[in-house]
C-alpha cells in the first residue's frame, strides 16, 4: 500500500497528530523545535506557531476559548494561537519530574474528555525507570500519578466504548503493549495485562490510534511500518511507510478513513536511504477511524 507524503516537514520529532474535524485539518507537533503545526485538507496550506519550551503532545480544548490542551516540559499549558506566529499559553498543572532533564510525551483523552500524559527522560539512553502516567480532569485541579516505574511511556489509546485503556514502553528494553480495564466513571485503569510484546514484531512501539471495529494501530518506530492489532492481539497487517522512524498515526479526513502518520528526522544520521525523514504521510487503511475526543476542562 502506497504512502502518500503531505508535507515534507522535516520534524526533528513529528508527534501527536490530531484531525480537526471542523477545520478539516490536521494538526501536530515537532517536539524538540517546540512547534505546533497545521496541515489544512482543501489547499494544502502549510502554518506552524512556536512555543516557549518543548511541546510533547496536544488535544482539543471543548472550552468556548477553544485552543489546545499540551503536555510540554514543566507541565500542562493551554495554548492559543496567536496572529504573530506564536503560541499564548496558560498554566494548567506543574509537574514535579522525578530528576532533571525530563519532559511530557504521548498524551491524548479519554473517551470522556480526561487528558493522560506521560513523562520520560529525555536522555533514553540511560534507561532510567523515572518515567510516569499521569491523569488531568480539569482546569485548576492537579495531576493524578497513575503509573510509575517507566522509561518512555508511549501508545496511549482508549477502546470505542472507552472501557479499556492501551499503553506501552517503547524504549528497547522494554518494548511492550498493555491493555488496561478502565472504569469510565472514575477514569482509573485496572487489571493490567499484556497486550502485544513488541519483541516478536518489527519495531518499537511509538504512538497509535484506534479505529471503528476497536483495533489498535502502533508505529513500528525503526521499522517503517505500522502495525494493526486486533482487540485479541493478533497482528491483522501492517502498512509499510518511506522512513524508518514513523512516530505516531491518526485517523482523519472528512470520513475519518485516511491514517495520517508523522515521523522523525534523527539528527547526526545519513538519510540517504530516507530522505522523506520527518515528513509526514497519508494512508488508505481500508477502515474508519473515531473522532478524537476533546478535553473537557
Amino acid at each position: 500500500m502506497h504512502a502518500e507524503l503531505i508535507l515534507d516537514a522535516r520534524n526533528g520529532t513529528g508527534e501527536s497528530p490530531v484531525w480537526h474535524p471542523s477545520e478539516q485539518a490536521l494538526y501536530w507537533v515537532d517536539i524538540p523545535a517546540g512547534q505546533l503545526h497545521r496541515w489544512q485538507l482543501a489547499d494544502g496550506a502549510h502554518q506552524h506557531w512556536q512555543a516557549d519550551e518543548m511541546l510533547a503532545c496536544i488535544a482539543r480544548s471543548a472550552s468556548p476559548e477553544g485552543g489546545w490542551i499540551a503536555g510540554m516540559q514543566s507541565g500542562l499549558f493551554h495554548l492559543q494561537v496567536s496572529a504573530q506566529d506564536t503560541l499564548a499559553s496558560r498554566p494548567l498543572a506543574r509537574v514535579t519530574h522525578a530528576r532533571e532533564g525530563m519532559r511530557f510525551n504521548d498524551g491524548r483523552c479519554d473517551r470522556q474528555g480526561r487528558f493522560w500524559a506521560g513523562t520520560m527522560l529525555m536522555d533514553m539512553q540511560q534507561g532510567a525507570t523515572v518515567g510516569a502516567l499521569y491523569r488531568h480532569a480539569g482546569d485548576g485541579q492537579p495531576l493524578h500519578l497513575q503509573q510509575d516505574g517507566m522509561i518512555v511511556p508511549n501508545g496511549l489509546a482508549f477502546s470505542p466504548d472507552g472501557k479499556r485503556m492501551y499503553l506501552s514502553d517503547s524504549h528497547p528494553q522494554v518494548q511492550a503493549i498493555w491493555a488496561f480495564d478502565y472504569d469510565t466513571d472514575s477514569g482509573t485503569p485496572h487489571n493490567r495485562q499484556l497486550f502485544v510484546d513488541m519483541r516478536d514484531y518489527p519495531g518499537r512501539p511509538d504512538g497509535a490510534a484506534i479505529d471503528q471495529d476497536g483495533c489498535y494501530w502502533i508505529c513500528g518506530n525503526d521499522a517503517g511500518l505500522v502495525h494493526r492489532f486486533t482487540p485479541d492481539g493478533r497482528l491483522d497487517r501492517s502498512l509499510p511507510l518511506p522512513v524508518k522512524k514513523p512516530a505516531m498515526c491518526a485517523f482523519g479526513g472528512p470520513g475519518l478513513d485516511t491514517l495520517f502518520v508523522t515521523s522523525i528526522r534523527p539528527a547526526g544520521v545519513d538519510l540517504a536511504d530516507q530522505p522523506l525523514a520527518g515528513g509526514v504521510f497519508a494512508l488508505n487503511p481500508g477502515v474508519k477511524g473515531l473522532e478524537e475526543p476533546a478535553w473537557r476542562n
